[in-house]
């Protein structure tokens, strides 16, 4: 599973619109509304690389409303319990 963390700028009289036509996008699995830099977060998770040229270009930054996009691509992910073993220190 390939997964891309979108940051997306936005009309911001629109972003509840917005966010709720990303949602629906085919390979977007969460939209967070955010503080910050930009206005809303999306994860995108696809099984082909080719995919995601479809869902960020040909689908995330058609959506009416959305002014940019940045995106990253994630390498490895670690989950909260990944992370409490690697950082235990052994004490009961």
């Amino acid at each position: 599973m390939i997964t891309a963390i979108v940051n997306v700028h936005c009309d911001g009289r629109r972003i509840p619109e917005v966010a709720q036509a990303l949602a629906e996008l085919d390979g977007v699995s969460e939209v967070y509304s955010v503080t910050g830099d930009v206005d809303l977060v999306v994860m995108v998770r696809v099984r082909e690389h080719d995919r995601l040229a479809d869902v960020i270009a040909g689908g995330i930054a058609r959506v009416e409303g959305v002014v940019g996009t940045t995106t990253n691509i994630a390498f490895r992910a670690y989950s909260r319990h990944d992370l409490e073993t690697a950082f235990a220190l052994g004490f009961d």
